[in-house]
């Protein structure tokens, strides 16, 4: 090809590729757009309940969207004004509740998957295939089953409400093995034979070696194990049958009763602010621990 031609194609080339240029950069601003409008509409409910939280009127209707007036009384009167609901209350039996939820639930899916994972015995296929299938099934088919199982071991009344739900809020949590046995089937079992072959027993292998490995899955299962009995409100419904057991998600479907929402339905928001800040904590918490481990497994 002559040197003319080739400029001449040189010529013809340039403006296809400017023209290409132009609606790559038109296809991110447009994209940009799209995507700053969705964050501002997932972000405006958050702002909302958060300058709800501290507006002067109580009352569920207003004129305006955001309050006109600010106050600090919401959050005062939610820990002081325990005439009607003892919010407090509510909070630490919630808190209570999760924490030892998180931490059952955290050792029952590691030793179930570990089994699942690692170890060959009979009806091992059929039972992973069971507990598939019982999964599939909503939890709120077996509520009434489970009341009156714990009505007749007398754990439905009083204080021992809070024991119940942690029973059950933890009972299930080994049948969702299956994320973390995904998790170990990647670890190579060379890993357990050389160990084994060291002299280290089972549970050596399960703490020292497969457990430090898995940490980024426990982290995923301890925010799953804290955040379910913290949310979940069936089970609660069902099993609380008196205030002072109440968590706080009785809790606030209370404030919004109408013999409660005139006054208590600012309170709902800064309840509703309250009740997010140990889940960001959790969020924070775990996901530091979730980098170092993965930082940790990268180099190993």
């Amino acid at each position: 090809m002559s040197n003319r031609s080739r400029t001449a194609a040189a010529r013809t080339g340039q403006p296809f590729l400017h023209d290409q240029r132009k609606r790559r950069i038109a296809g991110d601003i447009v994209i940009h757009l799209i995507l700053a409008v969705l964050a501002v509409i997932w972000l405006i409910p958050i702002v909302w309940v958060f300058a709800e939280s501290f507006n002067k009127n109580t009352a569920p209707y207003t004129r305006t969207f955001f309050p006109t007036e600010f106050t600090l009384d919401n959050y005062v009167k939610l820990f002081t004004d325990k005439n009607v609901l003892d919010f407090p209350k509510m909070f630490l039996n919630t808190f209570v509740i999760a924490c030892f939820t998180c931490a059952i639930s955290v050792i029952f899916v590691l030793s179930v998957a570990y089994c699942m994972s690692r170890m060959r015995f009979r009806l091992r296929r059929t039972f992973m295939n069971v507990v598939l299938i019982l999964g599939m099934f909503p939890s709120i088919m077996a509520a009434s089953a489970i009341y009156f199982i714990l009505k007749a071991a007398g754990l439905a009344e009083g204080n021992t409400t809070i024991v119940a739900l942690i029973l059950v809020y933890s009972a299930g949590t080994g049948a969702g093995f299956y994320v973390m046995k995904g998790y170990m089937d990647t670890i190579p079992t060379s890993l357990d034979e050389a160990a084994l072959i060291d002299g280290c027993t089972r549970t050596q292998v399960f703490w020292k070696i497969i457990v430090p490995i898995c940490k980024p899955m426990i982290v995923y299962q301890a925010i799953t194990g804290f955040l379910t009995p913290w949310l979940d409100f069936v089970m609660a419904k069902v099993i609380c049958r008196t205030q002072s057991n109440y968590t706080v998600s009785l809790g606030l479907w209370l404030m919004l009763q109408k013999e409660y929402i005139q006054n208590w339905y600012a309170r709902f928001a800064a309840a509703a602010v309250l009740i997010s800040i140990p889940i960001a904590i959790l969020f924070i918490i775990m996901q530091r621990f979730y980098q170092e481990s993965m930082s940790g497994s990268v180099k190993g």
